[in-house]
């Protein structure tokens, strides 16, 4: 196979601890699935955390992985948000948020130690998640008249696609998900069957 049809990601939040001179790192790991995610989670984690100094967070997404950012918090440039990206990176980990609420202990740790908390705790995280693999999926929606239904129907069954969204009416639609190493044998069934429109939606 040419391309990379799995992902790794988490199952679900998980939490990590890392103590260094009386200063508390807590990691928080959740699975995302878009930028918009990672505001709601932010203040949800303020809330909780009213005396922390400092929310430093990374994130990367998409099953290409190449969506990912940054955030050191108020914390010296590159010692605490470059940290936890580069845990999500050697793990080679996706739609991943993590959080790093830091709670200081009154003494400086210096460049060097503020890295090793940050990467220590996310690690810790990201050790004690359950890691799942995933399938890259796309997502097609399509467009058929009532008297083909039988046929699209087989074709749905015969190649598997999981089925997301349908309407039966006089004009029919369905939206399924396909994984992308059988995305051209399915777009070449749908185009030889005469009468279906086809539209991208998207990949998941």
């Amino acid at each position: 196979m040419l391309f990379d049809d799995t992902y790794k990601t988490i199952e679900s939040r998980a939490e990590g601890l890392f103590k260094d001179k009386g200063s508390k790192f807590i990691a928080f790991a959740y699975p995302i699935l878009s930028e918009s995610e990672v505001k709601p989670i932010l203040l949800g984690l303020r809330a909780e955390h009213t005396k922390a100094n400092h929310f430093c967070y990374a994130y990367r997404l998409s099953p290409d992985r190449n969506v990912y950012r940054v955030n050191d918090d108020g914390e010296p440039s590159g010692t605490a948000g470059r940290p936890i990206l580069n845990t999500l990176l050697s793990a080679d980990v996706t739609n991943i948020l993590i959080v790093v609420v830091r709670y200081f202990g009154g003494t400086l740790l210096g460049v060097p130690g503020l890295i090793n908390a940050y990467k220590s705790a996310a690690a810790e995280a990201l050790g004690l998640a359950e890691i799942i693999e995933k399938t890259v999926n796309e997502r097609y929606a399509i467009r058929f008249d009532y008297l083909i239904m039988n046929d699209v129907m087989r074709l749905i069954k015969e190649e598997q696609l999981n089925v997301l969204e349908q309407q039966f009416d006089n004009d029919c639609s369905i939206v399924f998900e396909v994984r992308k190493s059988q995305l051209n044998k399915v777009l070449q069934r749908i185009e030889k069957q005469a009468g279906i429109e086809s539209k991208y939606l998207g990949t998941t």
